[in-house]
């Protein structure tokens, strides 16, 4: 047997052995024995460097170390969950599915652990990355760091994909996160909160040997990829497995939702007894074809909700009530409470919400109130304990000035919170405007942070964010914490800004109601700033799912003089003010005012048909109704959708039929 025969056959045992103690939970050799192999496979490779693999079980005590982790997009959006709290809202759920897909629609339950969000790349069987959600479009790159958990493995077996990804949780077992106390305690330091946040701060540790010293697990659930070998999610978590992924083992499929409030109402009792945190359940669609007809909102796939567990609650003394001041000018009440310890985190402060929360509770300071969190996150106050309120307790008189800049509030007809109308004065509200402005999902400025956006206000170098394009490095070089190469990073990022497309230019400007996905209809449709500022109500709401009151909000926001002007600087700085010709080339009117339905499976993939007819001005709709132009049908549609267009007199027509359309 040669040398390298011979470390590919160490290799292959070790990934064996590592398989069996931690996907398996069932080891085949002692611990002794394991340590001897790689002993034995560590020499070999350090006499025999040509043979080096990153991949190697003797790769998994890390020692890289990671100063800046690189931001990467992920290929496929990490969506977020829309989340229920009640068997009616799981049935309402279900009512909106049925209406959206044809034929019997099946789930599977899933355990929602909690953990640090996780992606995985393999190609051709190996581990090449690991990528954090981030923002959901993209996350910072912790291969590094995630090579070395020995549940993740570095080469797959069986028959898998050339490339795709897999995604899950990083989490810290019960037990691994109380022996880290324990050691921590003893060393004199203070011991972690709670597992989940451990968890993740370790994946941005720079020395990625301190992380594998950690006990962390990592539990794998959704795969994603061109062509996957599998039909539903329940067939891909056991295919997952098969290919030496630790897929938790607690999942079901379910006939219908009784089945699922069956498992949700197991769960709930039980989840104590689970070496992991967890804090619901996650249900899905189980076919893969229907996930992908039912698609996403801006936010949440349609075909996923997480059940929540009822949140846990504790009672603490409200010390104080202050407020905050957003960047739109939204006054936030804030309570103050005397530190409690909730769900594994210790609570101080609270969000009140807005004036009718705290008269409809009738909370004042001093009082003993409930606090839980929403969903085991967001702390919030439910209630106030009145047997233990103080005789000479007094009602709350919500503020009356702003407690940034002193001006009178104001609280709009129909609004729930009250308002600084101070824009061009409130410290607050102009360093929230230009940190939005400089956001990953906006103008992604690198090497510009909030707390330098605050010390350049407060610095009085810029007032607003077209003040951005006027500075210079030996302005902002005597900034606290500001090196020479920081500000010239800096003043880099800036003049690399101007190339950011025009409908994120559109979103950073910060118009009220105007998010991501108004921000590119409205350059769509537009296409030109100028054309958008000239436009009226009238055809701002003649926009797909442009309503009165964004129509409003952006008309206002143009007709304000100090708001052209700042776009007008922006415009000669060089940002860009209009969709770039590359794109105009891709798009067109052809469809404009046509409403089509996508049913079935197709050449093309879904989301490309579906940006098809979006780029050519159509609207792509869920269900058909007598305002469907069109169904476009696939191979496999249903046939109630067919019945339907038929009965309603909606032309159906091919892919082929469509892609001569738009030709």
């Amino acid at each position: 047997m040669t040398t390298e025969e011979k470390i590919n056959k160490l290799r292959d045992t070790l990934r064996e052995h590592n398989y069996s103690y931690y996907v398996l939970d069932s080891p085949t050799i002692s611990d002794f024995e394991f340590d001897q192999l790689l002993r034995e496979l560590q020499q070999l490779e350090a006499e025999n460097p040509e043979y080096f693999s990153p991949n190697s079980p003797t790769q998994r005590v890390g020692g890289a170390v990671t100063k800046n982790f690189e931001t990467v997009k992920h290929t496929y959006r990490m969506y977020s969950l829309d989340n229920s709290y009640s068997k009616e809202d799981l049935e309402d759920w279900e009512k909106r599915i049925e209406k959206l897909v044809d034929g019997p629609v099946e789930y599977t339950c899933e355990l929602k652990y909690d953990g640090a969000s996780i992606s995985l790349t393999y190609q051709d069987g190996v581990f090449v990355r690991a990528v954090t959600r981030g923002d959901g479009v993209a996350g910072d790159d912790v291969t590094a760091n995630v090579r070395t958990i020995r549940s993740v493995p570095l080469q797959i077996k069986g028959n898998y994909p050339g490339l795709f990804e897999i995604r899950g949780e990083i989490v810290l077992p019960y037990e691994g996160f109380a022996q880290m106390n324990a050691q921590r305690v003893a060393d004199g330091e203070e011991p972690y909160r709670n597992p989940r946040n451990t968890a993740s701060g370790s994946l941005k540790l720079q020395d990625s040997a301190e992380v594998a010293k950690r006990p962390l697990e990592c539990l794998l659930y959704s795969l994603k990829g061109e062509q996957l070998p599998v039909t539903t999610q329940y067939e891909s978590l056991q295919r997952a497995h098969q290919w030496g992924f630790k897929v938790p083992d607690v999942y079901q499929l379910a006939k219908n939702i009784d089945e699922v409030l069956a498992f949700i109402s197991h769960w709930d009792i039980h989840r104590h007894e689970l070496p992991y945190e967890t804090d619901g359940v996650v249900v899905k669609v189980n076919s893969l074809q229907q996930q992908e007809e039912l698609g996403y909102t801006a936010k949440a796939p349609r075909w996923a909700m997480a059940y929540k567990f009822k949140a846990e609650q504790a009672s603490t003394v409200l010390h104080s009530i202050t407020y905050q001041v957003g960047r739109t000018g939204a006054i936030t009440p804030v309570a103050n409470l005397e530190p409690v310890s909730l769900a594994g985190t210790v609570v101080k402060r609270a969000s009140l919400h807005n004036a009718d929360q705290i008269a409809k509770l009738d909370i004042r300071e001093g009082d003993t109130v409930f606090v839980e969190k929403g969903g085991e996150i967001i702390p919030k106050i439910t209630g106030v304990d009145f047997t233990q309120r103080a005789p000479s307790s007094t009602p709350t008189e919500y503020v009356a000035l702003c407690p940034e800049c002193s001006t009178p509030l104001v609280r709009a007809e129909g609004e729930a919170q009250h308002y600084c109308p101070n824009a061009g004065g409130c410290p607050p509200q102009i360093i929230g405007r230009i940190q939005h402005y400089i956001s990953r999902k906006a103008m992604d400025i690198e090497g510009l942070g909030g707390e330098t956006v605050a010390l350049l206000v407060n610095n009085g170098l810029i007032n607003n964010y077209a003040d951005l394009y006027e500075l210079t490095v030996e302005q902002v070089i005597p900034l606290e914490r500001m090196a020479k190469k920081s500000a010239e990073n800096l003043i880099a990022g800036i003049e690399a800004s101007k190339k950011i497309s025009f409908e994120r230019v559109l979103f950073a400007l910060g118009i009220r109601y105007v998010g991501e996905t108004v921000a590119k209809k409205l350059a769509r449709r537009f296409k030109t700033i100028d054309a958008l500022m000239n436009a009226s109500e009238e055809a701002l709401v003649a926009v797909d799912e442009i309503g009165t009151r964004i129509a409003e909000s952006v008309v206002f926001f143009f007709s304000e003089e100090k708001n052209r002007k700042t776009i007008q600087r922006l415009a000669d700085y060089g940002v860009q003010m209009e969709i770039s010709a590359e794109r105009m080339a891709a798009q067109s009117d052809i469809l404009l005012g046509k409403t089509f339905v996508v049913s079935g499976v197709f050449q093309l993939s879904r989301n490309d048909l579906k940006k098809c007819i979006e780029d050519n001005g159509g609207k792509v709709a869920g269900s058909i109704s007598g305002k469907t132009d069109f169904l476009i049908a696939g191979e496999n549609m249903g046939p109630s959708k067919k019945t339907k267009a038929e009965g309603l007199g909606v032309p159906i027509i091919s892919e082929g039929e469509f892609l001569q359309m738009i030709s």
